[in-house]
């Protein structure tokens, strides 16, 4: 007997269909068994899939997601992207999306029917030096102009600030030795004020470099507020995926000071571009 199992395929953190980070959502996971999900992730081959579950914490619904190697606690392009397969027919204004690392409220914007822009509260993480920052700069040939810092957001991520933009998209990482070097994501960036640059490389989680990273855009606002980049509360826009053909809009604001920071918010639009059908 063969099981079938719907599936939408949405473009995040881009307003326009064929750029941005490729998600695909499982809308109905019940059924599936585990044992298949971290293989349907593979063969599906975005950055990230997500199953949807009932919710089990009091939100609109429960979802795991998996890059096409681990499953991961949290991610920002499959809750963000969720939020709009979701919310669309359920007609929200917020959805609440349970996930590893707590139930996250995404407020929607609608242009009449058609939600157009989406803002997730993430939650705050924790952060420290990088232990591996000599290596780390060494090895991609690079001097941060910030403390090299790591920040645990379930996904772990890496931040090195480069010289200019220039420096940043002529990087050409040796993906086999990043990922012996460290699991987590390494995002090197450059920009000032309000406009920045970044690329983002995990080729231990199976993705050698992401077109569009939610959950380090809220640690790169922290970043760039705690070293005095930028204000607190102020907005920044960065752009990603350029190299890779895919390029996305991501924006984040953090609230409070360095001493205490009170709230993450990292926003985009998605777009739907394909429904299928998975056999299994």
């Amino acid at each position: 007997m063969v099981a079938t199992f719907r599936f939408v395929i949405a473009d995040v953190f881009t307003n326009r269909p064929l750029a941005g980070n490729q998600l695909a959502v499982f809308t109905d996971a019940r059924e599936i068994p585990e044992d298949a999900l971290q293989p349907i992730a593979k063969e599906m081959g975005f950055s990230e899939t997500v199953f949807v579950l009932p919710p089990e914490a009091g939100g609109h619904a429960r979802i795991r997601i998996f890059t096409p190697a681990t499953e991961l606690s949290f991610a920002g392009h499959p809750v963000l992207g969720s939020a709009f397969v979701l919310a669309g027919p359920l007609q929200l204004g917020e959805i609440l999306l349970e996930t590893g690392s707590g139930v996250v409220p995404v407020t929607l914007e609608r242009e009449g029917a058609r939600i157009v822009f989406g803002r997730m509260q993430q939650p705050i993480p924790e952060w420290e030096p990088f232990a591996g920052a000599d290596e780390l700069q060494e090895l991609l040939g690079v001097r941060s102009q910030l403390p090299v810092e790591l920040y645990h957001l379930g996904p772990m991520h890496v931040f090195l600030e480069l010289g200019s933009e220039d420096d940043v998209a002529a990087l050409e990482p040796d993906f086999g030795a990043l990922a012996r070097l460290t699991p987590a994501g390494v995002n090197c960036f450059a920009g000032s004020g309000m406009q920045w640059k970044t690329r983002m490389f995990a080729p231990t989680g199976g993705v050698p470099e992401d077109p569009a990273t939610g959950s380090a855009a809220g640690p790169l606002a922290i970043h760039l507020a705690r070293h005095g980049r930028i204000a607190f509360g102020d907005e920044i826009e960065i752009s990603q995926g350029a190299e890779l053909g895919r390029p996305s809009k991501l924006y984040a604001r953090v609230e409070g000071s360095s001493e205490r920071i009170e709230r993450v918010e990292v926003g985009g639009s998605a777009v739907v571009v394909a429904r299928g059908e998975f056999k299994l």
